[in-house]
């Protein structure tokens, strides 16, 4: 009698949690050859893409997949090696994210992050080896095989050997997110986004959206502490170049309250006028060059093929709109020339 692609599945991972266990236990040798001549018994399986939605543990896994037009590659002839986050993987990522991946303007990175946790050969547990493998993303991933299992970038492989007709999949317990993709950034600019798409409320004013963003925090008390809240309330126009918390947090261990301090109110003011256009500059008008800031001295622009810098720092979100100017997002704090963070903190 044909077994079900289901009932395949489930004698797959079975066979993949046994064989993971089976150097430490010899009594389950016999178990595990019998698992696998069932395995070798069954009907023939569906795709990677019909064994992952018949197993019912990897509906986020599947809804990613056919969100970034996926299906059809991964249904392909292939072989494919795929190292499969359950729904458990997915919900442990930071809250949003999953949302963020989903959403149209982001496809690119769904794919990277995807095509991240495949292979473009069929590798066998029995083939598994410790070092650095290339995905289909491009990027590597670190394999360990070690006494205690397999792991991937420090994700612990669960099940292994899920065969489908097209590669084999084995099941891991976290997502992983490719170096080039700044998880930070999707969710920075999917919370301003979705602030700044709220019809039915007027806009705010760059300090306003700056506070609603809540990841400001720093720069937010920063403005404050200069007097430069009215200011950047006012009329304007004005381009900020935003630096998020964690930009902040980079900087040399002191330096940020050093500038709070009332004795270093003017170098604060220098340091944070510095990141302020005097014009409403949106991201299709940027071009590469000196731009001159409310502070006086000049910022260095480059727009390239992978985006835009200033001052080296990476442009993360644009075109945040306030009432009175736009938000540009970056990735780290500017110093003008003129300021000697070394002084501050002596």
């Amino acid at each position: 009698m044909k077994r079900t692609t289901t009932t395949r599945l489930a004698a797959g991972l079975v066979a993949g949690v046994l064989a993971l266990t089976a150097c430490g236990s010899d009594g389950n040798d016999a178990d595990v050859a019998t698992t696998e001549a069932e395995a070798a018994e069954a009907a023939e399986v569906g795709t990677i893409v019909d064994v992952a939605i018949a197993a019912g543990t990897f509906d986020t896994l599947v809804a990613a997949v056919s969100a970034a037009g996926l299906a059809e590659t991964l249904s392909g002839e292939g072989p494919f090696t795929v190292f499969a986050p359950t729904d458990e993987a997915f919900a442990a990522l930071p809250a949003g994210l999953v949302d963020a991946l989903l959403l149209p303007e982001n496809k690119d990175a769904l794919v990277a992050v995807l095509t991240y946790h495949v292979l473009g050969a069929e590798v066998p547990s029995s083939d598994v080896a410790t070092g650095a493998v290339a995905t289909l993303q491009g990027e590597e991933i670190e394999l360990v095989a070690g006494e205690n299992g397999v792991t991937v970038n420090g994700a612990n492989v669960i099940a292994v050997d899920v065969e489908a007709s097209n590669g084999v999949i084995h099941v891991i317990d976290s997502v992983l997110v490719p170096p080039s993709i700044d998880a930070t950034a999707l969710l920075v600019a999917d919370a301003m986004e979705s602030e700044a798409m709220e019809e039915e409320m007027e806009v705010g004013t760059i300090v306003d959206v700056a506070v609603e963003a809540g990841s400001f925090n720093t720069l937010v008390a920063a403005v404050t502490a200069a007097g430069l809240a009215e200011t950047l309330s006012g009329e304007g126009p004005f381009t900020v170049f935003a630096p998020t918390d964690e930009a902040f947090a980079a900087l040399p261990a002191g330096l940020v309250d050093a500038l709070l301090l009332p004795e270093n109110k003017d170098a604060l003011v220098a340091v944070l006028t510095y990141h302020v256009l005097g014009a409403e500059v949106p991201s299709s008008d940027v071009a590469t060059g000196a731009v001159a800031t409310l502070q006086g001295e000049e910022i260095e622009l480059v727009a390239g093929e992978n985006g835009v810098t200033v001052n080296g720092a990476n442009v993360i979100a644009v075109d945040v709109e306030a009432s009175n100017g736009v938000i540009h997002v970056i990735d780290a704090v500017l110093v003008p020339p003129s300021i000697d963070p070394s002084t501050l903190l002596s």
